[in-house]
């Protein structure tokens, strides 16, 4: 009988810790005022004052990490990112939703809602899971089972999956106009390149970065 993973389960010490580093790397230069919805333990403050951060707010739902964010951001946030938005100290030049959309029942409603505390032109930098993922298939195909875990592409706490195509049409619906797609390092596969006829990027790509700019002026 297959274990299951229940959805409280317990993350790595790291987990709450990551830098961010790759990811922000597709982030223009300088981020100004930022916002970063999901900051866990706000490890991404090094990299962000880096880039040209004047101020940090951050949002987390668990009170540990945020605790650990606030003694490196300037306002750390405790709770559901939708109910804590009007507290947030804006408007924000760069709004960071890395790896929260895929947690949420309505990941629409947040997209639009941060178009509300973003200033006039504004960036948002998106990052989700890839649904498309050639690592989904294999517990499906041989195993019978969708395989939950911990953490990763079959996080038990994931209730929303985004292909490339899914998480673009997202963010253009919530109102921001799409400026950028790019994905996390790839580990190329001739044979996935044959058989996908040049496409393999689709499911190799283990995350998509989405840029978008607020179109209000």
């Amino acid at each position: 009988m297959p274990s299951t993973i229940p959805l409280e389960s317990a993350k790595s010490e790291t987990y709450y810790e990551l830098s961010r580093s790759e990811t922000l790397a597709y982030l223009p230069k300088p981020v100004g005022r930022v916002l970063d919805i999901g900051c866990a333990g706000g490890g991404a403050a090094t990299e962000l004052r880096a880039s040209g951060a004047t101020w940090i707010t951050g949002i987390e739902m668990l009170a540990e990490p945020a605790a650990i964010a606030a003694q490196v951001y300037d306002q750390v946030l405790v709770g559901d990112a939708l109910t804590e938005l009007p507290r947030a100290e804006g408007p924000f030049d760069t709004i960071l939703c890395y790896d929260v959309l895929e947690h949420i029942y309505d990941p629409l409603a947040l997209i639009r809602a941060l178009r509300e505390v973003s200033a006039a032109g504004g960036r948002l930098h998106v990052s989700v899971p890839n649904a498309s993922h050639v690592s989904l298939l294999g517990d499906l195909i041989f195993k019978g089972t969708f395989g939950y875990q911990t953490a990763g592409h079959r996080d038990a706490t994931h209730v929303r999956w985004f292909t490339r195509r899914d998480i673009v049409a997202l963010v253009g619906e919530g109102g921001w106009r799409v400026e950028g797609i790019a994905h996390s390092q790839l580990h190329r596969s001739r044979f996935l390149d044959k058989i996908t006829r040049g496409r393999s990027t689709e499911f190799l790509a283990g995350q998509w970065y989405v840029l978008a700019r607020n179109p209000a002026s």
